[in-house]
């Protein structure tokens, strides 16, 4: 018997929608290609991904769902806004991935929630600029502001965990927004840091 089910530990069924409502995530496609999606209908086997490129039926993809993690699978059936995703993990890694959508389940992780420790204020001037680990430099727009993190539209979209600088803050992409990333500081900003970055 597999040792985690042993454990009386209950995993949401293969057809059974984890409660957590719309999630944003990034998928890829064979040629290398990524784009954005928002993550619906999530089941141990499957999803609903809206995005604006829909592949072929069947095609392979790799998916990284914010709050879930990677999950590789095929593209299903179109559906109005997006398509079908069929997840193509069996045995353990299938058994892992239920218990991270059960440790997920019952936290609001739903599309528009602001999931910072701190209120969010607009910056003075929101023009500035993010800095990958390779060097690479890509303008941007500061949506808002707090003491723990920074809501950011960018033409780019890394992989969640990444390190990066925001100007001179130094944080780390942990989701996924609108037209962006959400980026929390490894330092958090004090009280007259963050004076200085609103109006």
């Amino acid at each position: 018997m597999n040792s985690t089910i042993a454990t009386g530990a209950r995993f949401p069924s293969a057809d059974e929608p984890v409660a957590l409502g719309v999630v944003f995530g990034r998928f890829m496609l064979p040629a290398m290609s990524e784009y954005p999606c928002q993550v619906s209908e999530l089941t141990v086997d499957g999803a609903r991904f809206a995005a604006r490129t829909v592949p072929d039926r069947d095609t392979q993809i790799v998916a990284y769902i914010d709050e879930v993690g990677r999950v590789e699978g095929l593209s299903g059936e179109p559906v109005q806004g997006g398509f079908r995703v069929v997840f193509s993990h069996t045995g353990q890694r299938k058994d892992r991935f239920a218990s991270r959508l059960a440790g997920r389940t019952g936290k609001n992780t739903t599309a528009g929630t602001d999931l910072r420790r701190h209120a969010r204020y607009a910056p003075n001037n929101n023009q500035s600029h993010i800095s990958l680990p390779d060097g690479r430099v890509y303008p941007c727009e500061i949506i808002d502001i707090s003491l723990s993190g920074a809501a950011v539209k960018v033409d780019v979209m890394p992989s969640l965990g990444t390190y990066v600088m925001l100007g001179k803050m130094r944080g780390r992409i942990v989701r996924y927004v609108e037209s962006g990333i959400a980026i929390e500081f490894l330092r958090p900003l004090n009280t007259s840091q963050l004076s200085s970055q609103i109006r």
